[in-house]
């Protein structure tokens, strides 16, 4: 809108003859191309977020995966119906050393996408990529060194050590027991019956080994 206003006060300036018509002509001009000059330039869009609106429909979080190794690579199974029939570019991965993200566009009118952060083992961003088959997709990431991985990912590890120590203790009994405890934590009401009854018993045959009886 400046703009126009600008070419308009030029051209009036081009057939403007009297001196002070000229003069408010040429204020008017400078001021007008002071204001231009001070405009704050368009941000650009945040790329994501561009994409993110590109992508019509609702986005799913994909959690279900299979997984298995060879020696040089990775391989992750996500399973999606239909996923063949989408044009090669919907189906976006991209890789870092340490993780990968994939992206799912348009498959019957929803967005799948599955992140995996800090992997166990730096992977071959050159070397990685995926497979799309019937419905099914297979991301292979390639593995820098040719070694085994005993799980996906870092937090998974340490999962794993935790619940490792809770058990690995110098006591056996006591390993006994956490793993008696966690039972009954995530059992039914069932296997806390069991459980509740089995502690009875054993702390009745406890009671009376200790006190000896009268014969």
């Amino acid at each position: 809108q400046l703009q126009k206003d600008l070419e308009e006060v030029k051209e009036l300036l081009t057939n403007a003859t009297r001196k002070r018509v000229r003069d408010v002509l040429v204020a008017e001009k400078q001021k007008l191309e002071l204001e231009i000059k001070n405009q704050p330039l368009p941000k650009p869009k945040d790329v994501a977020e561009e994409e993110k609106s590109s992508l019509g429909g609702y986005t799913v979080k994909i959690n279900n995966y299979g997984w298995d190794q060879s020696d040089k690579f990775v391989k992750i199974y996500i399973s999606l119906n239909g996923v063949q029939k989408l044009p090669a570019e919907n189906v976006q991965v991209n890789f870092t050393e340490r993780s990968f993200d994939l992206l799912v566009k348009n498959l019957n009118g929803k967005n799948y996408t599955m992140t995996f952060n800090n992997l166990l083992k730096p992977i071959s961003v050159e070397g990685s990529s995926r497979k799309i088959k019937t419905d099914m997709i297979l991301v292979m990431c390639k593995k820098k060194r040719e070694e085994k991985w005993d799980c996906l990912t870092q937090v998974e590890k340490e999962s794993k050590e935790k619940e490792k120590a809770a058990y690995d203790t110098a006591d056996p009994s006591e390993g006994l027991m956490n793993i008696l405890k966690k039972m009954y934590a995530e059992g039914d009401d069932e296997m806390k019956r069991t459980i509740n009854k089995a502690w009875v018993e054993s702390r009745e045959k406890q009671y009376k080994g200790d006190i000896p009886m009268d014969i």
